[in-house]
């Protein structure tokens, strides 16, 4: 047998269906550990009652509130008490607001070697930096593996990523990150684990780490992976957790699809400008741009090792008042940590606004810029509309560079601010899981607590043997779910609620959208590249089939958003000739016959196009199953009440 990559070796050892030397092809593995948050969370549930499992089948599945804790009506509220309830009776941990963001926590507590985290979120990669394979989805298909089913995904290819050198004086993990994704683009790993090894490991730790596998999603890959080794050990050995480790490299001499090098001591501090997280720079060449806000946290940049550095900045200076300065610690663990070495006091002295332990700004609850504001985040995304401000102008950048800039108020190169800012971790972690409540022993008499915003799954007919419809929108290339169903407090807040929640789709882009979707009763998006990039968010593909829409014709797809497309029962469809795109026109009635049996995976399909008298030829490139699932109007159509069979 010849030596595996990392990634490789994990899917060996899990895998329960298909051939992973084939790239492509449909593999299922077996799931160790499942995460749903309170965006994601209440429509993972409710499928997961749909489907009659009785409990989660997983080693461990968890439940974070961390996106949705506004609460400034009785929504945000409800849905923590159905995801309190639905936790109990289905034997899952629930992490409490307060806790932290879900993947600073798993991180922190829960993130092991050589295992499978599938979660509904796309972030969920930031496992990765600890050696597990850990790949987000949507909340259908997590509630399938939490059931004990496999999880279905492409065979995929493996990048080798060499990272060699030394970061030198306020470079950071970030610019590694912004480095990759100036080198790979927001599609340039689609289909591909950016596996990362060399050199220049040594001087990463887990937290650096996990902000490289936090961002490698926004390249469109899979996950990233890091090696198992005496850092992830000793990281573990902080965390109280040794016996979680075990050592995971790859053989001398394993394939990859791809090598890509970076030289760690050739980088500088780079920033990502509107609109795109691979729209990157050097800061040096973005200098002088004024800020009014800059904002230090999510779940790529929340990290102790993140704080610590803005605190040391920060230490007897003052930001200007022409800046917002705003600071949100990852976890409860993070948070406490700051407030026993004296950092929490060193930044509010400064003039930060500590926020909650919350996903927070970077979905775009709370802390929106006034109007055509200019944000300095150091989050993982800055499509537009994201932060709540659809005119506000985002930045991506390092700690390091958010802090100097805040203190400069303008973007500024942080390398001529002095001397670089050392982080020292501290030798163990004081730990706290008390906001962590296990899973009952039992949960067959719990009562799940159902609030009115929590509304009934809506049910989807099969397709007839001709699927026909007008396009409803012609849109071009890297269609975000953010473009879909845009993140905000005030649409967060409806997440368990899809009647309520459609009639936002495509806000941003046709206000009209939705309710000319309801009235035509079906139709088609068209799209140019990437369709469906960025979040695992379901919505952005059971809203649009709520309000009558029967699929998308695009020249490709991202990963996560065609799984979902398939699994509720529309079409996703990419045209044999990009060209043919430029053929349509909005309005124009399509239509797809010959469906009276399920087509055969990766054929070629007739289009029509009535209104100009013309055809052009699609491909259906998905597998047997999701061809199944497509007939039956749905995966929960198909599998409806396969818990309760066995």
């Amino acid at each position: 047998m010849r030596p595996a990559s990392i990634t490789r070796q994990i899917i060996a050892s899990h895998l329960v269906e298909g051939d992973p030397s084939k790239p492509g092809s449909e593999l299922g593995l077996r799931v160790d550990q499942t995460l749903v948050h309170d965006a994601t969370g209440q429509m993972a549930l409710l499928q997961f009652e749909a489907l009659g499992f009785p409990r989660a089948a997983t080693k461990r599945s968890l439940i974070y509130s961390d996106h949705n804790i506004l609460q400034v009506t009785f929504e945000n509220a409800d849905d923590h008490a159905f995801l309190a309830s639905c936790a109990k009776k289905f034997g899952l941990y629930f992490s409490r607001a307060g806790n932290g963001v879900c993947h600073q926590v798993n991180i922190e507590r829960f993130a092991a070697p050589g295992e499978t985290l599938l979660g509904a979120d796309s972030h969920t990669t930031t496992g990765g930096a600890a050696g597990q394979l850990a790949i987000g989805a949507g909340g259908l298909d997590v509630a399938v593996a939490m059931g004990g089913g496999p999880f279905f995904l492409p065979a995929p290819l493996v990048f080798r990523i060499v990272l060699k050198g030394a970061l030198r004086p306020w470079v950071r993990p970030k610019d590694v990150a912004l480095e990759t994704l100036r080198i790979l683009g927001v599609s340039g790993g689609r289909g591909a684990v950016l596996e990362f090894q060399g050199p220049g490991l040594g001087g990463l730790s887990v937290p650096d780490r996990a902000t490289i596998a936090n961002m490698s999603i926004e390249t469109g890959a899979v996950t990233a992976i890091f090696p198992s080794d005496e850092t992830t050990r000793d990281w573990l050995v902080k965390q109280g957790r040794p016996g979680d480790f075990r050592p995971l490299e790859a053989g001398p001499g394993a394939e990859y699809d791809r090598t890509v090098e970076i030289d760690l001591s050739a980088l500088e501090p780079l920033a990502a400008a509107p609109h795109s997280p691979d729209n990157v720079h050097k800061v040096s060449g973005l200098a002088g741009v004024r800020l009014d806000q800059v904002a230090v946290g999510s779940c790529t940049n929340s990290t102790l090792t993140d704080m610590l550095a803005v605190a040391g900045i920060l230490k007897g200076r003052k930001v200007p008042a022409s800046v917002s300065l705003v600071v949100a610690p990852g976890s409860r663990q993070v948070l406490g940590e700051l407030a026993r070495v004296g950092a929490l006091a060193d930044m509010v002295a400064a003039g930060a606004r500590i926020a909650e332990t919350a996903c927070g700004f970077c979905n775009g609850v709370g802390q929106a810029p006034k109007t055509e504001g200019v944000s300095l985040r150091t989050s993982n995304r800055n499509f537009p509309g994201r932060s709540g401000t659809p005119s506000a102008k985002l930045y991506l950048a390092s700690p390091e560079t958010a802090a100097v800039s805040a203190l400069a108020g303008v973007l500024t190169d942080p390398r001529g601010f002095g001397e670089a800012i050392e982080v020292r971790l501290p030798e163990k972690f004081a730990i706290d899981d008390s906001m962590i409540v296990p899973p009952e022993a039992d949960g067959s008499k719990v009562e799940i607590v159902r609030g009115p915003n929590i509304a009934p799954l809506p049910a989807f007919a099969k397709p007839g043997e001709t699927v026909a419809g007008p396009v409803m929108l012609l849109l071009g290339d890297n269609v975000t779910t953010d473009d879909i169903m845009p993140a905000g407090a005030h649409i967060l807040a409806l997440r368990s609620n899809i009647p309520a929640i459609s009639r936002h789709v495509f806000q941003n882009i046709d206000p009209g959208y939705p309710e000319r979707q309801k009235k035509a009763g079906s139709g088609f998006v068209a799209a140019g590249r990437n369709y469906g990039q960025g979040s695992s968010r379901e919505h952005a593909a059971l809203a649009p089939r709520y309000l009558g829409l029967s699929g998308v014709v695009a020249v490709s797809f991202s990963r996560i958003h065609k799984a979902n497309l398939c699994n509720f029962g529309l079409f996703p469809l990419e045209f044999a000739d990009p060209e043919d795109l430029g053929t349509l026109s909005q309005g124009d009635m399509l239509s797809l016959g010959g469906l009276g049996s399920p087509p055969a995976p990766g054929a070629a399909l007739t289009m029509k196009n009535a209104t100009k008298g013309t055809e052009f030829k699609v491909v259906l490139d998905v597998s047997r199953r999701q061809a199944d699932m497509l007939m039956a109007g749905g995966l929960l159509a198909l599998e409806a009440g396969r818990g309760a069979r066995g």
